[in-house]
C-alpha cells in the first residue's frame, strides 16, 4: 500500500486485524434491523454454527525446508485468472447496509482482481455494476413464470453479464424468527421503533440512508425482475415474493439454452443433484447451504464437498458459508474446492468503512492464504491437495 493510500485509510482500520473485527464494529454502526438481518440464520443457527466448526475437524499436515518465496495465488475460473482464490458472495439489499454498497463490493473486487458476484436482491440496477466492474457475475433468484425468467436472463445478457449464477435453495420462505425479533422485513415498514433504529445511529442515517435518498431516490428491488419491484421502504407495497415451489430442472434446460455463457447453480449439498448440474449443462457449481439462512440443519458445505466432487467434474466446484479466515479458504481449496466465497463479512466492512473496509478485507484474506501458503511449503493453489490436511474425527 502506497503512502497516499496509507494517509486516506479510516483511522477505524487500525483495529481490523481479522474480518472478524468488522463484525464488531457493524453491530455498533448498523441500526438493529439491518444489522440483524445481515447477520441473522433461521431458527436456532444450527447450520449457521455448524458452518464455521467444521473447519476445526481438520488440520494441516505443514512441510518444511522448501523455498517458499516466491508464493502465487492466482485461480482460474472459466478462462478468466484472478489474483486470489476467493470472491464476494451474492448479498442482498447491501445498499442498505453502506452507501452504494454493490458498487462498493464491485469495484473493490474488479480492482483487486477477485470475482464477485451481484445479488439478484440488489438495490442498484445490475446495468450500473455491469458497467462499473464487467468482471462482475449476476446471481439470479428465478421469478415464478417461464416468461419473466426468459425476460430476466435477457436482461442480464444484455447489461453485459458473462457468467450466470441460479440460486436454487429457496423453493419456499425461511423460518427468519430472526427478523421478526429485530424489526426487520422486506420493505421496511415505517414505525416510531424504525425511526429511533435510524436516529441512534446517525453515521448509517446521514452517511447511508438519507445520502441514499437524496442523491439516487428511494432505494427499489431493481434486478428480481426484468423490470422494477417494490422499494426498500413502504407502509403498504409488498414486495413480490413469487412461489419456487413448482421450478424445476426443466427451467434449468430453458435457461441452459437461453444463456451463452458459463452458468452455475448455488446452493448444492446433495451429491444427486451434482450429477443432475452436470447432465443439464452447468459450467460449474456453489456448494452452499445459504449461510445458514434457510432451513436450519441443513449440512455444512465442507462437510459434503468431497461427495459433491464425484460427481461433478466438468467445471469449477466452488464453495460458500462460514469462511472466515484464509486457512478456512485454504481447507476447502485442499479438499478439493475452485475457489470459495464469501459474505457476511465483505457487508460488515462496507458498513464500517466503505471501499477502504471492503479493500482492507480483502487485503487480510490475501493475506492469510499466502501466508498459510508459506508455512505449508506451498506455492501454487494447485499444490493444495488432502494429503495437507488430517482428519481430527
Amino acid at each position: 500500500m502506497s503512502m497516499p493510500d496509507q494517509m486516506k485509510r479510516p483511522r477505524i482500520l487500525s483495529e481490523v486485524l481479522s474480518l472478524a473485527d468488522f463484525e464488531t464494529l457493524a453491530q455498533k454502526r448498523l441500526p438493529r434491523p439491518i444489522f440483524g438481518y445481515v447477520a441473522g440464520a433461521c431458527e436456532d443457527g444450527q447450520s449457521l454454527k455448524a458452518n464455521r466448526d467444521v473447519f476445526m475437524d481438520y488440520e494441516f499436515t505443514t512441510r518444511v525446508l522448501i523455498d517458499v518465496s516466491k508464493r502465487n495465488t492466482d485461480v482460474t475460473l472459466f478462462g478468466q485468472t484472478f489474483a486470489a482464490p476467493f470472491g464476494m458472495a451474492p448479498m442482498g439489499i447491501t445498499a442498505m447496509s453502506a452507501y452504494r454498497g454493490d458498487l462498493v463490493f464491485a469495484q473493490a473486487a474488479q480492482a483487486a482482481n477477485i470475482p464477485m458476484i451481484m445479488s439478484g436482491s440488489s438495490l442498484i440496477p445490475m446495468e450500473e455494476i455491469a458497467q462499473a466492474a464487467p468482471s462482475s457475475w449476476f446471481q439470479a433468484y428465478l421469478p415464478a413464470k417461464q416468461d419473466q425468467i426468459d425476460a430476466l436472463i435477457d436482461r442480464v445478457a444484455a447489461a453485459g453479464f458473462k457468467t450466470l449464477v441460479i440460486t436454487v435453495d429457496t423453493p419456499v420462505a425461511a423460518n427468519r424468527e430472526n427478523n421478526i425479533r429485530t424489526g426487520f422485513s422486506t420493505p421496511l415498514r415505517p414505525s416510531l421503533r424504525l425511526a429511533w433504529d435510524g436516529v441512534t445511529h446517525p453515521r448509517w442515517l446521514f452517511g447511508t440512508f438519507l445520502k441514499t435518498i437524496a442523491k439516487h431516490g428511494m432505494p427499489h428491488f431493481e434486478n428480481s425482475f426484468a423490470t422494477r419491484g417494490a422499494p426498500i421502504m413502504s407502509k403498504s407495497v409488498m414486495r413480490d415474493f413469487s412461489t419456487r415451489g413448482h421450478l424445476s430442472w426443466e427451467h434449468v434446460k430453458l435457461i441452459r439454452s437461453r444463456w451463452k455463457g458459463p452458468m452455475v447453480i448455488k446452493g448444492i449439498l446433495n451429491p444427486a443433484d451434482a450429477a443432475l448440474c452436470r447432465q443439464y449443462g452447468m459450467d460449474g457449481i456453489i456448494v452452499s447451504n445459504h449461510g445458514g439462512r434457510q432451513i436450519d440443519g441443513a449440512a455444512a458445505p465442507l462437510r459434503v464437498l468431497p461427495r459433491i466432487l464425484e460427481q461433478f467434474k466438468d467445471g469449477p466446484v466452488m464453495m460458500d458459508s462460514g469462511i472466515r479466515r484464509g486457512s478456512d479458504a485454504v481447507k476447502a481449496l485442499a479438499l478439493g474446492a475452485s475457489a470459495v466465497f464469501i459474505g457476511r463479512p465483505f457487508n460488515y466492512a462496507a458498513a464500517v468503512a466503505g471501499r477502504a473496509g471492503v479493500d482492507h478485507a480483502i487485503d487480510i484474506m490475501q493475506q492469510e492464504i499466502a501466508r498459510n501458503m508459506g508455512m505449508m511449503g506451498l506455492t501454487r493453489i494447485a499444490e493444495l491437495n488432502p494429503e495437507c490436511l488430517v482428519s481430527v474425527h
